[in-house]
């Protein structure tokens, strides 16, 4: 399954924007955008739905209703979002819309304006019903994240829930007792990610590595053999040999691994850890661009093996200049008078026939995206 059309309403920089979603999604735009926040959508709404989670716990990670509420929604205060879903058909499945407003009175939560469930063209589920209207508590919680409330569509929940985000800070991997502060929950940096390759079975973590250590021996000079390891104190590390004037070549831990190594094991990991839909933000960081300009083809054939949706937030020319990226896949982000705007390369009139001419995306979109005033940069001291 896979999340087919995605509407925002007052959702952070986007004041009303409704895009198609494919299986492979390239999200470009200026920084500030709101790149980070499109994806974000997804993750809110896996937030709600997860275990242990819900709709005031999500709300409140991201600092509460009104952090999340368009600047540009002025006399419009409620946030919107709705979620049209596909196992394949040409029609949705599925469709969850909610609806979050603030109380009036009393304690100021947030609550639900609506939440709406459709299966195929039935509507199963239209809150606030009878009960919600006498009781205004029930709608501070969905009932998507309530077991006893979705039996009827957790499909969608479970569905939700399943969404995987991974944008691994090299430094929190290398050295993460040095960073002070709660967990992030689901680790989306990768603070504990040796201990989730460590906690994954035998069989698929030396499979995933094995796989990884020969993308690595084609991208690592010298690199030889990848492995987990544990130290006298039972802690997880990745280990290396590299090819060396001893005959048994020379080893490191993580600690010493470069940025773009690191960046690349978490990268592949995270692509080859099961078939849920995968939020990636700018994964050409510390990747050398030749590196960069295989990422798209590599992103299709694991798409033709597991059928799994993949968004991604991306500045990168060499990304982009990957000839089998369609106007289809791209989303243009262009912030306004009244927000940012969200729009489809293919519908984009100018871009379009520059594809058509037989530019890549890189040529035909990604030259709009950049600020108006960036020139004014070379005039300051």
């Amino acid at each position: 399954m896979l999340v087919s059309q995605l509407t925002l309403k007052n959702w952070r920089n986007f004041t009303h924007v409704s895009v198609p979603l494919s299986e492979r999604v390239f999200v470009i735009g200026p920084n500030a955008s709101g790149k980070s926040n499109f994806l974000d959508a997804l993750r809110f709404v896996r937030d709600i739905a997860k275990p242990g989670g819900g709709l005031q716990p999500a709300l409140a990670q991201r600092g509460g209703l009104s952090k999340v509420r368009c600047l540009y929604a002025r006399q419009k205060p409620d946030v919107e979002l709705v979620f049209e879903l596909k196992n394949g058909g040409d029609t949705p499945d599925w469709k969850y819309e909610i609806g979050i407003t603030q109380q009036v009175r009393g304690r100021r939560q947030p609550i639900l304006k609506y939440e709406r469930v459709w299966n195929g063209t039935e509507k199963i589920l239209d809150r606030p019903d009878d009960h919600d209207k006498r009781d205004e508590e029930r709608r501070t919680q969905t009932h998507l994240e309530q077991i006893s409330a979705n039996s009827e569509f957790r499909e969608v929940s479970r569905f939700f829930e399943s969404i995987r985000y991974l944008h691994l800070v090299p430094q929190l991997l290398r050295h993460p007792g040095a960073f002070q502060g709660l967990n992030v929950h689901e680790d989306p940096y990768g603070r504990n990610f040796l201990e989730t390759v460590a906690k994954t079975s035998e069989a698929r973590r030396d499979s995933r590595l094995g796989t990884i250590e020969r993308v690595l021996q084609e991208a690592v000079p010298n690199l030889k053999h990848l492995k987990l390891t544990k130290d006298e104190a039972g802690v997880p590390h990745l280990e290396a040999i590299y090819k060396h004037w001893r005959p048994n070549g020379a080893r490191q831990r993580e600690d010493q691994f470069s940025d773009g190594t690191l960046r690349m094991i978490g990268l592949f990991w995270s692509l080859l850890e099961g078939d849920a839909p995968l939020l990636l933000e700018e994964p050409e960081l510390s990747l050398h661009s030749e590196i960069v300009k295989l990422l798209p083809g590599q992103l299709a054939r694991l798409q033709r093996t597991k059928k799994r949706q993949i968004l991604v937030s991306t500045h990168s020319w060499d990304l982009l200049s990957n000839r089998g990226i369609s106007g289809n896949e791209v989303i243009i982000l262009k912030p306004g008078e009244e927000g940012t705007e969200a729009k489809l390369a293919s519908d984009d009139p100018s871009v379009r026939a520059l594809l058509t001419g037989g530019l890549t995306i890189a040529e035909a979109a990604l030259p709009g995206t950049k600020p108006a005033g960036l020139g004014q940069l070379q005039l300051f001291e």
